[in-house]
């Protein structure tokens, strides 16, 4: 009889266990170990192109210099937050600033959309 009990006590927790990485994974934010990979620079990438494409004209473009830290989080989608640093391209010395940036990435249905692009303050 007590065997039967820790087997259950022993199942119970794995259950629990279990669910509480789901939901740490689904819904909650985590980091990003490598900020270089190819698919989180396309998406940084994708961001710039998107506000400069909203919100720009002429000789203020921003270029995405690189991305100095990221967190995803699985929703409907993938949601990408990073933090991106960028130079209004032809201004000479260079300015960059950081940006926080947010894209929800659906590449099932071939769509991605910017949610957000802010200056963080200096």
């Amino acid at each position: 009889m007590a065997s039967k009990c820790l087997s259950l006590l022993v199942v119970v927790c794995s259950i629990l266990l279990a669910s509480a990485s789901i939901e740490a994974v689904l819904g909650g934010w985590q980091p990003i170990k490598n900020v270089t990979d190819p698919k989180v620079v396309e998406i940084a990438e994708f961001a710039v192109q998107q506000h400069n494409n909203m919100h720009v004209r002429g000789m203020l473009r921003l270029r995405l210099v690189s991305v100095v830290r990221g967190e995803t989080q699985i929703v409907d989608g993938i949601n990408y937050k990073l933090v991106v640093s960028a130079a209004i391209v032809a201004v000479n010395p260079m300015i960059e600033s950081n940006y926080q940036v947010v894209v929800l990435d659906k590449p099932w249905m071939k769509e991605r959309n910017l949610i957000s692009f802010d200056k963080i303050a200096p």
